[in-house]
């Protein structure tokens, strides 16, 4: 077991109803479990339908289960699947240190899609991003996965560019088995979005 820079070392993964946040908490938490460390996982949802707001908060320690809630302004990692909830996290659980990685690719709420609301331009979201943030790390996740042949392998490359930004006390050792037991019939898939989001986030 690594030792951690901080205890507990607190992560978020964000995005809305439907993108499969929940899940990647889930197998990032069953590796860091793996490795000894002390996890716990809490979820909450902005809206109950799909669409909305959801952040699974995973709270990592070599010592204790801490509450399952990371506090205002101390998340030490954001790992988001949609830009403006990159932002959302950012203004609540962000501070100076904070380490993100954001995928590009918006998901319209219904009041965008209606004409009732305007998103912001991309790039003005990732200057913002960069403003707030110690480290970013901006990935094409869902461009990666359609080349990859489904747009629902962005979560594992976001998990891949999460491991490879040495952000948490995981390899990509850690996370085969993970992969394995969760996707046995897409594996090499899986394992290729991993390997790719890896590449991404700089090893």
């Amino acid at each position: 077991m690594k030792k951690l820079t901080k205890d507990p070392l607190n992560l978020i993964v964000a995005g809305v109803g439907g993108q499969g946040n929940v899940l990647m908490s889930l197998l990032i938490g069953r590796a860091l479990v793996n490795q000894g460390y002390f996890i716990s996982v809490g979820d909450t949802y902005g809206a109950s339908q799909r669409g909305g707001s959801v952040a699974s908060h995973v709270r990592i320690s070599e010592h204790t289960c801490y509450g399952s809630l990371i506090p205002i302004g101390n998340a030490d990692v954001i790992l988001s699947l949609e830009p403006a909830e990159t932002l959302r996290m950012l203004g609540q659980f962000g501070n100076p240190n904070v380490v993100t990685i954001t995928n590009t690719r918006p998901v319209y709420p219904s009041d965008v899609i209606s004409g009732h609301a305007t998103y912001p331009k991309i790039d003005e979201l990732l200057k913002l991003i960069e403003k707030l943030s110690a480290t970013v790390i901006v990935v094409e996740a869902t461009d990666e996965a359609f080349k990859l042949g489904n747009s629902i392998f962005a979560n594992v490359i976001l998990i891949g560019a999460l491991i490879g930004s040495g952000a948490l006390p995981l390899d990509k050792k850690s996370l085969e088995p993970i992969l394995k037991e969760n996707f046995p019939k897409e594996f090499d898939a899986n394992m290729a979005a991993f390997n790719k989001g890896m590449k991404l986030a700089g090893h």
